[in-house]
């Protein structure tokens, strides 16, 4: 993926960035919605494309045929995003005509692509001017972008259909197939490596040293700075050796590129205090790392209506500086690995009769999705794709099953022997049923449905399987069992695993932010254990506006991360 991250042994104690990030006073909580909501996360994927058999439309030679691509949205609205060339006088075409594309993980990325039959009076025109009206259509396809990059030759073929009549009801006609073929790009895996520190680092804190992290930021043309990359934060050091760097050429754009470093001390309110910044390309970086020397850090001051950068004692120093060629999540997926989706619903009595409209589990007549049901589509439509079987591990816990004592972690399906389901819609299914069958009860007890994750992931790593696994909670309330359920990270967190929890309804779910080391220190267990990586996110649902990101989304946009970081920090490599 080329994503960013400082801790090669694992998970991150991540920090918050804003998109100025050029005001010390500036809340510098959002640098991941920013880079994930412009892709910024994602590999580039290049498409082409060719096709065969196609219908021909032309009386006294073959067709002409040109392909153009469109992306779906989620209200099946299609955007025209590329068109390729005419091919002359053939059935069987291969466009030279590429089309690049952002991956990103998070999203159902669906691709819809029409094929026209140019006439020949249009042939010298630009197929950008051309009006589609005016051609041949001679077929569509459709797929998601996932289905591509996931199959081991990245090749996937679909058939071209057509209807006389759209708005007859009936089988659509075959004609012709088409073959989609991805390619990631280089610069996607081009990785630069950095081990950065500074010295004489400003006290910022009344009764302690700085709490300090790096924001590295690509300034774009119009001088305004992108952030890219954040460090973990080193508690209570003015001498700072933060842990490696990784940044792709992709997100930097260049090595000649100038980025904005900048050093903030940390704080939980999420205003971070400036220390220092420094600008810098990559190969500015690297002449600093061949020569030993520091680069004086800078504050910018106001003097009167003036704006001066006063230079500071603080240095930054380049302590290691290579580049080499890494393997990308993408890499992992067409080598074979699969993610496999689990999910755990909350049937505490706190969540409200189900049969009354203001309960969370409430299955509203009109068809309008409760939050539960939300969380499931959102985040089994985009991991199902990833999932060869699709069938799913699906639990329930704080109810009591009909003649039957409160269950922390009971199947979801009525089973007393499988836990599994067919699909996302399976889950559905069961979710439904369990509601008409189970009595909510509590308390809210997360540790045995991790442990039942954590033990399905074992056995798969011990019999070599190559899955990846991610636990689904969705809760209403905040956790009872605190101090059980960092047990159960701590010991899953040298697992396959990664586990989103997702609080619904209107509870501060404050506590909750604990278990996501994103929002404070590493994980400890209860024999003093810290876990080796994170793997929890939490986040709570919200109602998002139109265009917005979803917030499950971003909780998605984070496991490509995970999963490199555990299989990085094994050395597992992909078989490609």
């Amino acid at each position: 993926m080329g994503n960013c991250f400082s801790d090669v042994a694992g998970g991150r104690a991540a920090v918050g960035g804003s998109a100025a990030a050029a005001s010390a006073a500036a809340g510098n909580d959002a640098v991941d919605h920013f880079l994930k909501s412009r892709g910024l996360y994602g590999s580039q994927i290049e498409l082409s494309f060719s096709a065969t058999n196609m219908r021909d439309r032309d009386v006294l030679s073959k067709s002409d045929p040109m392909l153009v691509g469109y992306t779906k949205g989620r209200d099946g609205t299609l955007t025209e995003a590329f068109r390729t060339e005419v091919v002359l006088n053939s059935l069987n075409p291969t466009w030279i005509a590429k089309h690049t594309i952002t991956f990103q993980f998070e999203v159902v990325q669906t691709l819809v692509f029409h094929a026209y039959d140019v006439d020949t009076q249009f042939h010298n025109i630009d197929v950008k001017m051309l009006k589609l009206e005016e051609q041949q259509f001679l077929g569509e396809a459709s797929c998601v972008l996932s289905e591509v990059v996931t199959r081991p030759s990245r090749s996937l073929t679909l058939d071209l259909v057509y209807r006389e009549d759209p708005t007859i009801p009936g089988n659509p006609r075959r004609c012709g197939q088409l073959i989609v073929h991805a390619e990631e790009c280089i610069s996607s895996k081009t990785t630069t490596e950095m081990i950065l520190k500074c010295s004489n680092l400003e006290q910022k804190d009344l009764f302690s040293r700085s709490d300090p992290f790096l924001l590295i930021s690509k300034i774009v043309e119009a001088g305004l700075p992108i952030p890219v990359c954040k460090t973990e934060v080193l508690k209570n050091d003015n001498h700072p050796i933060w842990k490696p760097v990784f940044l792709s050429i992709q997100q930097v754009g260049s090595k000649e590129n100038p980025l904005m470093i900048e050093c903030f001390n940390f704080n939980s309110s999420g205003k971070h205090d400036l220390i220092g910044k420094v600008q810098k390309s990559l190969a500015e970086l690297e002449k600093l790392h061949s020569s030993g020397e520091g680069e004086h850090l800078f504050l910018p001051t106001t003097v009167g209506h003036n704006y001066q950068n006063k230079v500071l004692k603080s240095q930054i120093f380049v302590e290691n500086f290579s580049q080499s060629s890494r393997h990308t999540f993408l890499d992992y997926l067409t080598g074979g690995c699969e993610l496999n989706f689990m999910v755990a619903i909350d049937f505490t009595a706190s969540n409200g009769n189900p049969r009354l409209p203001d309960s969370l589990h409430y299955l509203d007549p009109s068809g309008r999705l409760n939050a539960y049901q939300r969380a499931i589509i959102e985040v089994g439509e985009v991991l199902q794709f990833y999932d060869s079987d699709k069938r799913f591990p699906a639990w329930g816990f704080g109810a009591r099953p009909i003649d039957g004592p409160v269950s922390h972690c009971f199947n979801l399906n009525g089973s007393n022997n499988h836990c599994e389901v067919d699909g996302v819609q399976g889950i559905m299914i069961a979710y439904t049923s369990a509601l008409y069958n189970v009595s909510l009860a509590g308390p809210t007890l997360f540790g045995p449905v991790i442990s039942n994750a954590a033990l399905i992931a074992s056995q798969s790593l011990a019999n070599g399987g190559r899955k990846y696994f991610v636990l689904l909670i969705i809760t209403d309330g905040v956790v009872t069992d605190l101090q059980e359920t960092k047990d159960a990270i701590v010991k899953a967190s040298d697992l396959p695993l990664s586990i989103l929890i997702v609080g619904v309804g209107g509870a501060d779910f404050k506590e909750m932010e604990i278990l996501d080391a994103d929002k404070g220190d590493r994980l400890e267990s209860s024999t003093g254990r810290v876990a080796s990586r994170d793997i929890v996110q939490f986040i709570p649902l919200r109602d998002v506006q139109s265009g917005e990101i979803s917030v499950v989304q971003e909780l998605l946009a984070e496991l490509p991360t995970q999963f490199l970081s555990y299989m990085r920090s094994r050395n597992i490599q992909p078989d490609i």
